[in-house]
């Protein structure tokens, strides 16, 4: 059995922990592995009950987040009397402390990359070990070109899993009537990188231009962050008053389906998880021209796409949707069924066996055999 070691920065509720039991059952349904996670720092834990429920093992470094030196003699140390044949790494800090643990043991490692923004120093300091990981996976089509380019990585050593996995099952959105007030939503940190103060600013404009819709519109935003208070102070300076920030959503499936229509205006993103279960719901969706965004989205068909930090745009593209709010459902309806092919569970599935089968290729003459031998028993 292949012992896997899965690093990840913290337990916080987002888009890098939260697929974690997603890829674990592929790693443990094509390999037979265990895998065991490894957080850096708890945070808020909201990731932590999925994997649990989901049968893993949680171990976390508990005590203050920073301090990476600290951080990383924890994790060699668990990492010493758990013995890993694999360390898979996720996000920037786990990636780097997982490549030094892997070096100091002789395990190898293989590493996620999620966003399309790397903060500078991140970035330099990634392409400067890139080396030090034996694989790479891009967590869409877009970051997984990125990922060759800017960190310099070969097509031998780089493979794309798409990290969304559609539910047929999921809740629907019902569509509007006639009268009725339009609910448009958001799901996201309330970070820079969501792009919410864009919003407001278009919200903004559609005001100075005199523009007056004949359907009533209301915005919910759930989520979290340190831009809570200045996007509120924004939204009151601005005298908006249908806009709510609704906090931490426990339930995101019920919630999407209780919109008409989703926005998300980020500056960068990935693959944008809440953006695919929104068109999963069967919702259309305003959305920044970033990351997977534009793959997965047909604009005029599914949804509009605005290009990032462009307030104009994104009011125009509200304007288009309030004043027709009837072509809302169909455009909604051609989303869920563009989602659920693209992303089904056999394709999820498939993407994990190939990374996996691209890395036992990689590793064959490897110290470490049962790599290559997924049925051994150890």
């Amino acid at each position: 059995m292949i012992r896997i070691a899965y690093v990840i920065n913290s337990l916080e509720g987002g888009g890098a922990a939260l697929p974690v039991p997603a890829v674990a059952g592929v790693l443990t349904k094509t390999h037979g592995a265990r895998v065991t996670v490894f957080a850096l720092t708890r945070r808020n834990g909201r990731a932590a009950h999925p994997m649990i429920d989901a049968g893993l093992e949680v171990r976390v470094r508990e005590g203050p987040e920073a301090g990476h030196l600290g951080a990383g003699l924890w994790l060699d140390r668990e990492l010493e009397v758990w013995k890993p044949d694999l360390i898979w790494t996720s996000l920037t800090r786990a990636t780097l402390l997982g490549q030094l643990v892997g070096l100091r043991r002789g395990v190898p490692v293989v590493s996620w990359q999620h966003n399309a923004f790397l903060k500078p120093a991140n970035h330099l300091l990634l392409r400067a070990t890139q080396c030090l990981s034996a694989h790479w996976v891009g967590d869409s089509g877009s970051v997984t070109a990125l990922t060759a380019k800017r960190l310099g990585i070969g097509p031998d050593r780089l493979s794309a899993w798409p990290l969304f996995v559609a539910d047929a099952e999921a809740p629907q959105a019902r569509a509007w009537r006639a009268g009725e007030v339009l609910k448009l939503g958001s799901l996201g940190r309330l970070h820079r990188a969501k792009g919410y103060d864009v919003l407001i600013a278009a919200l903004v404009r559609m005001r100075v231009q005199g523009f007056r819709t004949l359907t009533p519109f209301e915005i919910k935003i759930a989520g979290e962050g340190a831009e809570q208070p200045a996007l509120e102070a924004a939204v009151a300076a601005a005298g908006i008053d249908n806009v709510k920030f609704s906090g931490f959503e426990a339930r995101p499936k019920d919630f999407l389906a209780d919109l008409h229509l989703y926005l998300q205006p980020s500056r960068a993103e990935g693959l944008c998880i809440a953006a695919h279960e929104a068109m999963q719901a069967g919702l259309p969706t305003i959305v920044s021209s970033v990351g997977e965004l534009p793959y997965s989205v047909l604009d005029g068909l599914t949804g509009i796409l605005v290009p990032p930090v462009d307030a104009e745009a994104l009011a125009q593209a509200l304007v288009w949707c309030l004043t027709h709010p009837e072509r809302l459902a169909g455009m909604g309806e051609a989303s869920r069924s563009r989602i659920l092919n693209r992303f089904s569970p056999g394709a999820f599935e498939d993407a994990g066996a190939h990374v996996l089968a691209r890395l036992n290729l990689r590793t064959k003459s490897a110290a470490n055999p049962t790599l290559n031998q997924p049925g051994d028993a150890r």
